[in-house]
């Protein structure tokens, strides 16, 4: 008798651009990783980048205000700033749906 194959894990590639501990930026680390843990079905690489050490990677992308979340993968590439609160936004963008909630 053959075992179904468990369901694939959907894959994000996510890098988040921050200013040290600011607030908004310490609040867009929170809100993420709250946001993503209620996804298991979901496997996030979450690359969070400091743009007050590593001033380089932001410039080269373009970003000017932090926080600012780059969903790499699945494409298309988006981007959306601010502190990451607006659950909703968060999840249209990173096109997550209710039914995959953990």
């Amino acid at each position: 008798m053959k075992r179904a194959a468990p369901p694939k894990k959907r894959q994000l590639r996510l890098r988040l651009y921050v200013a040290g501990e600011a607030p908004n930026s310490v609040a867009a680390i929170r809100h993420l990783r709250v946001l993503l843990a209620d996804y298991p079905s979901h496997v996030a690489e979450l690359e969070i980048i400091d743009v007050l050490q590593h001033p380089e990677p932001g410039a080269r992308e373009g970003v000017l205000v932090t926080p600012t979340m780059i969903k790499l993968a699945p494409l298309p590439e988006r981007r959306i700033i601010g502190n990451l609160k607006d659950t909703e936004a968060l999840i249209s963008m990173l096109g997550l749906t209710e039914s995959e909630r953990g």
